[in-house]
């Protein structure tokens, strides 16, 4: 059998052991609806309390600001078009021009319908401009700023507590995106007040398929799923149980020892980067290398295109990205790079690697190993160089 390294951990990750252990019961004897009104299904509405107040002190929130969802994407839309039904055209949007589609695509759709949508741009380490923040909200009756915590290509961390504190002194709604920073940071939103905050358990060891929404009280907005009273009548639909407990188990996995896993993960990225840039030529650094997350490290490799990288890779059992894996039926480059300004020669050539509680040194020396040969391979059927017209890149 073909060894499988995996580094596209921020694509999705392995289900912890802990986290199907958790949900196995649920899948056989403890199959009653939670919603019932019979002693079988209380009995499982009690777990999904006490599965809701292990997230909800992951986050160090109360137990009824938690929402279950089904992921981050429908926590998105559910804070951006919930808020958007609530307030009608009063609203002013503002996010970024890096987040992930699930914020991007249904701000656009607002815009398209009328709303007055911003995305702010970014400088070439990925960060926003605080001062172009603070400007867009000046004067608007009613703000929703929607910024990411940590970027999903190239791990730049964005200041959210500064985001958070700008906000509250606007009097603007405040929700982010923290899919990237679960289970790699610790979130606490009494210490960060946002409003709302999205996740998705897949990405720090649970099933796909579950999501968290955390609402702050006082949040208004409209529910997005019409046609029951779960989860305090926030999100019509039939708990999904097993998943549940899942993710409350992936969060109690989390919490332990997050400050060590930190600092193995960003010595296994450090050695991978130094690495690369020592035995590759021509190669773009992606990123804030202050303000970035532990896992994550992106680089661009100049005259070769990225879904070329990543095939020859696979062909070795090396699992990596170009970008989010929620975009990548697009052959168009990624249009987190683009906003930043990296360079025409390279933007094509960008990839990431994500790294888990799973992955090892071991697999980071044979990245070391192949990845050389494969740039090499790539490069020289390239017709492109350092001599090219750089506009046969766009």
């Amino acid at each position: 059998m073909q060894r499988i390294v995996y580094f596209d951990n921020n694509a999705t990750t392995r289900v912890a052991p802990e986290a199907v252990e958790a949900m196995l019961p649920f899948l056989g004897e403890k199959y009653g609806n939670p919603s019932s009104m019979h002693a079988f299904g209380g009995a499982i509405a009690k777990d999904v309390a006490a599965a809701r107040e292990e997230v909800a002190s992951f986050i160090n929130a109360s137990p009824e600001e938690i929402v279950f969802t089904s992921c981050a994407t429908e926590s998105d839309n559910s804070a951006i078009r919930g808020t958007a039904d609530y307030y009608g055209k009063e609203l002013k949007v503002i996010t970024s021009a890096v987040e992930h589609p699930a914020v991007l695509q249904p701000c656009r759709r607002l815009k398209a319908q009328g709303h007055e949508v911003i995305e702010l741009g970014v400088d070439s380490r990925g960060q926003i401009d605080l001062d172009a923040l603070r400007a867009e909200l000046k004067g608007a009756k009613r703000a929703l700023v929607s910024l990411m915590w940590a970027n999903n290509e190239t791990g730049t961390v964005f200041p959210v507590a500064e985001i958070a504190e700008i906000c509250k002194e606007c009097g603007a709604i405040f929700h982010t995106d923290a899919v990237q920073v679960a289970g790699k940071l610790p979130i606490d939103v009494k210490k960060v007040p946002v409003d709302m905050l999205s996740m998705s358990g897949h990405k720090f060891h649970a099933p796909k398929g579950i999501g968290i929404f955390y609402v702050r009280k006082g949040t208004r907005l409209k529910p997005f799923m019409l046609g029951g009273h779960q989860e305090g009548s926030r999100r019509a639909g039939t708990e999904n149980v097993p998943y549940i407990m899942a993710l409350a188990a992936a969060c109690r996995l989390a919490r332990t020892g997050m400050e060590e896993e930190t600092q193995r993960l960003a010595a296994m990225r450090d050695k991978l980067e130094r690495g690369l840039l020592a035995s590759c030529p021509d190669v773009v650094f992606n990123g804030d290398r202050e303000h970035r997350l532990a896992n994550t490290l992106n680089l661009s490799f100049k005259y070769i295109e990225g879904e070329a990288i990543a095939y020859h890779l696979s062909d070795r059992g090396i699992c990596i990205s170009t970008g989010s894996a929620c975009a990548s039926g697009s052959l168009d480059p990624s249009h987190v790079i683009r906003a930043m300004g990296v360079p025409f020669t390279a933007v094509h050539g960008s990839v990431r690697f994500s790294l888990s509680r799973y992955n090892t040194m071991d697999e980071v020396d044979y990245v070391l190993e192949e990845m050389p040969k494969v740039v090499k391979l790539l490069r020289d059927l390239s017709p492109f160089g350092p001599d090219s017209d750089p506009t046969t890149f766009k």
